[in-house]
């Protein structure tokens, strides 16, 4: 029973996001069949996409940013305009004119205090504490103002995303979103329109394609206005283009560089800095329609043939001609289909799935399962599930913050009905939801979720958690639940010996069991 515990154990923290407090089936059936147990979500492709009440899709949310901007920016013009001074005292045709620029006034300060960017998640004021003696008590606090549509609409889409990795039975689709929205990373700080796209993102360019092929992901990323909008290529322009010419503007570079660093070859992947210019060049005119909506519907992806660089591309050693943005789209399927891109997608995925050093066994056979499937991504996680290597590999992956946030709300069987529990932690742990520091995503080893403040930030969480629910839980129960008698002695030791049942449930949450993949 051990050895098939063992197994589970593998099945359910490795690929998935843990054991679910309450579902007892959980580690039963992962024991039965691992690897069945967790192929079974790849039958499924339908269960990738994620719908939910009040998701909406790219353009229609890059409307509803553009529409509260001019709102916003319509109250401020008449904010300003109804606080000029008035040297003389108004006359009785005046007065109604008076009134209604003081009401404007009042509203543009109401939207004006929406406007402050959104934050991953809000802090709850702590109440005051009154003093013997003390003065006057402070000036009642404002009524907080409602959400924006740009916090409203981050907040519906991490819930979205939170409550699918807390439902889902062993969570291995969950995990490859995770792993691919983090390789083709934007970043929600970039701005408004960042932080509204963010979760449609996920959902349009990566959820559709994360058990097809890596070609089509490659080609809905990089033309979805989110990913243009984060890395720039709205303000490229080809130099002989008619944009470039009139407005004296060039290349922007930014997107080609990940393209070919981040995305697909790899830094030192065969490419030169001539190449990333041509790539440059050929995916000028890659944008999205802006508020005006001349080039198309509002925050849709455009073809813009006047910024597009004229005539045939040198790339790779091989020439594109000029044939707009089918010169891009060819570019792209090349690309997906390099050998340096097979090699770096195979160790980026088993060094995310196995191991900090890839074993290299391993990284070649998926390497040569992505070039004969022509980057079929269902048949490489297949191919990973199948290996040996994944399986005999010892449980030495520390989980990331979302990771370990999760799966504690799985083990503690919390489906949230708000994100801000898990956001506020998310960005005390260094790892803020949809918003990497740079494009290469978070860091995907231990080096970078195991120093010593990083683990004593995730004690504080956990002692939160044990504070909060630790009454009315049995931590052995639970222990049971997430790891039955793969358990280690000493992670049982420590729970039975604890002074009460919030420092056992602690303990639990920050056990080898827990934190481990």
């Amino acid at each position: 029973m051990a050895r098939d515990s063992q197994a589970a154990l593998v099945a359910l923290n490795r690929f998935g996001f843990g054991a679910r407090g309450g579902a007892s089936g959980d580690l039963i059936n992962a024991a039965s069949d691992p690897r069945g147990f967790v192929k079974a979500e790849l039958g499924r492709p339908n269960g990738v996409l994620l719908e939910a009440p009040g998701l909406q899709s790219t353009p229609q949310l890059g409307q509803a940013v553009f529409a509260y901007q001019d709102q916003v920016k319509q109250a401020r013009d008449a904010a300003a305009k109804a606080a000029a001074p008035i040297e003389a005292q108004p006359t009785a045709e005046q007065k109604p004119v008076l009134r209604r620029n003081l009401s404007l006034n009042a509203a543009a300060t109401e939207i004006a205090g929406q406007m402050a960017e959104a934050k991953p998640a809000d802090n709850a004021a702590k109440p005051e504490t009154m003093q013997p003696n003390a003065a006057a008590p402070p000036a009642a606090k404002p009524a907080p103002q409602p959400l924006n549509v740009i916090q409203k609409t981050f907040r519906t889409e991490a819930l979205a995303r939170l409550q699918r990795a807390m439902l889902v039975e062993c969570g291995f689709t969950e995990r490859l979103v995770v792993f691919w929205s983090n390789h083709f990373c934007i970043s929600a700080g970039k701005g408004e329109l960042a932080r509204i796209w963010a979760g449609a993102f996920e959902r349009e360019a990566i959820r559709p394609h994360v058990l097809g092929r890596f070609a089509d992901m490659l080609k809905a990323v990089e033309q979805h206005p989110a990913m243009l909008f984060f890395l720039d290529n709205q303000q490229s322009l080809g130099p002989d283009s008619r944009a470039g010419q009139n407005r004296k503007r060039g290349l922007n570079e930014n997107l080609a560089r990940e393209i070919m660093e981040l995305h697909t070859l790899g830094v030192g992947g065969g490419h030169s800095q001539e190449d990333v210019t041509a790539l440059a060049r050929i995916i000028t005119g890659w944008t999205f329609a802006g508020r005006q909506g001349q080039l198309g519907t509002p925050g849709s992806f455009v073809f813009n043939t006047n910024a597009h660089q004229p005539g045939a591309q040198m790339l790779l050693g091989k020439s594109y001609e000029a044939t707009g943005l089918a010169q891009g789209e060819a570019a792209l399927a090349d690309i997906a289909r390099h050998p340096s891109t097979a090699n770096f997608i195979a160790t980026k995925f088993v060094r995310h799935f196995v191991a900090d050093e890839p074993p290299p066994a391993l990284v070649a056979r998926l390497r040569e399962i992505f070039v004969k499937t022509d980057g079929d991504l269902k048949a490489l996680a297949t191919a990973l599930v199948d290996s040996d290597e994944a399986w005999k590999a010892p449980l030495t992956k520390m989980r990331s913050p979302y990771d370990f946030l999760v799966a504690s709300g799985r083990l503690l069987a919390r489906v949230p009905e708000d994100p801000g529990r898990y956001l506020n932690g998310l960005n005390l742990l260094g790892q803020p939801l949809w918003s990497p520091s740079g494009p290469n995503g978070f860091a995907d080893t231990n080096a970078a979720w195991a120093a010593p403040e990083g683990m004593k930030l995730r004690l504080d969480i956990a002692a939160q958690i044990g504070a909060r629910l630790g009454n009315n839980i049995d931590p052995l129960d639970l222990l049971e639940f997430a790891a039955a008698d793969a358990a280690s002695i000493e992670t049982r030791r420590a729970v039975e010996r604890a002074e009460s049942r919030q420092q056992a449930l602690a303990l639990l949450l920050m056990s080898p069991e827990m934190q481990r993949r």
